[in-house]
């Protein structure tokens, strides 16, 4: 079970890398086809018009789809921003009630945009709502890689809230205690002296 769900989560991520791929790929021809554009003003006086079509909107489409299927991955590896300020200073047994309190209001939290976005997922697309770009994209399918990374950040939240209950540590947080004692060694009097 364990393998399975880490490999949800880095195919989840692998997507979110490749739809910023294919952004960085989209700006570049555009790029490409605007030097085009340029040259052939000066070569003889007009321009052609080389564009792609709604590029605006499908690196904006492609944008919200990397955002959300890279939550569960960065979560996972604990990239997130977490304030343990407070937390790293309370005792062990009360750390773990806060942990457990915040990963289980953050599924509550993913889960409630999870069905939010599932019931406007099905809605646009029973009224067949389409983008209003050059190329009418139905709004259906950006918002169904919206849905699917709320999916796996839920099941992620799930995983992490079962693994604290059992009395493990999350699996962010050692990572994120590795980062924050880097920090505290930069910062300290001592490392700036030597």
């Amino acid at each position: 079970m364990r393998r399975c769900l880490d490999v949800l989560y880095k195919a989840s991520a692998w997507l979110g890398a490749s739809c910023i791929a294919m952004i960085a790929l989209l700006v570049v021809c555009q790029v490409l086809l605007n030097l085009i554009d340029r040259l052939s003003t000066i070569l003889t006086g007009s321009a052609i018009g080389l564009t792609i079509p709604s590029y605006a909107d499908f690196t904006g489409f492609l944008l919200a789809a990397a955002s959300f299927l890279s939550l569960a991955y960065t979560l996972r590896e604990g990239a997130h921003i977490r304030v343990v300020l407070l937390v790293s200073r309370l005792p062990k047994k009360v750390q773990r009630l806060v942990e457990i309190w915040c990963i289980g209001f953050g599924l509550a939290v993913s889960l409630y945009f999870t069905r939010y976005t599932a019931m406007l997922t099905h809605e646009s697309y029973a009224y067949n709502d389409l983008s209003s770009g050059m190329i009418a994209v139905p709004i259906w399918i950006p918002q169904t890689a919206m849905l699917l990374g709320l999916v796996v950040l839920s099941v992620a939240l799930l995983d992490e809230l079962v693994a604290v209950c059992r009395g493990n540590a999350p699996c962010y947080a050692g990572k994120g205690e590795k980062l924050l004692t880097v920090n505290r060694q930069a910062a300290s009097p001592s490392s700036a002296a030597e």
